[in-house]
């Protein structure tokens, strides 16, 4: 019943803020302003806020690795945070099609701290930390593309091979789908 009250209240309380053209900031957005002055963008990382520097709750996170098997690559993620954050985890979609073993050919992202292992402690700076990682280091233990992780597995120089060439631009037959990659390689 508290509960209950609770929420009639706060709606009531939105309402009339929003009627007087006020508008309370969710505990998402509170919390979003605290990560983001509190954000260490490490080297090869950039936040772009492409929706409007007043929408903190939409943006992309371009990661670009100086080092591994993807160096050289421009990796475009995109980051919803919803009302509710920091109590479930950010959406995060790679727009980038990449083979990877822990990103699928839609842009999922296999990333525990995305699913099971996500807790309110945790802030967008460790997202953005997991996903530079997993460009750094893939996880064949864990996959979303399991082709690509069998390949990783039993044979690492092929996978870097391909790695190395979708990073090139081109096309590649994942199974029955034939997928067209971008040429990452910046200059």
């Amino acid at each position: 019943m508290i509960k209950l009250f609770s929420l009639k209240q706060q709606k009531a309380e939105e309402e009339k803020a929003a009627a007087e053209g006020k508008t309370k900031a969710s505990a998402g957005q509170i919390r979003m302003q605290k990560d983001l002055s509190e954000l260490t963008l490490g080297k090869g990382v950039e936040l772009e806020f492409h929706m409007g520097a007043d929408n903190l709750m939409e943006f992309k996170v371009h990661v670009m690795p100086d080092d591994g098997m993807y160096k050289g690559g421009r990796f475009t993620f995109d980051f919803k945070v919803s009302p509710s954050y920091p109590h479930e985890p950010p959406k995060v979609l790679c727009e980038t099609t990449v083979y990877h073993p822990n990103i699928d050919m839609e842009g999922h992202v296999c990333l525990n701290i995305l699913r099971e292992d996500w807790k309110p402690v945790l802030t967008i700076n460790s997202v953005i930390y997991g996903l530079t990682f997993l460009m750094l280091e893939p996880n064949a233990d864990d996959p979303l593309n399991k082709e690509a992780a069998t390949m990783l597995e039993q044979n690492r120089k092929q996978f870097e091979q391909i790695v190395r060439r979708t990073l090139r631009g081109g096309q590649m037959k994942v199974g029955a789908q034939t997928y067209s990659f971008a040429s990452l390689v910046r200059d």
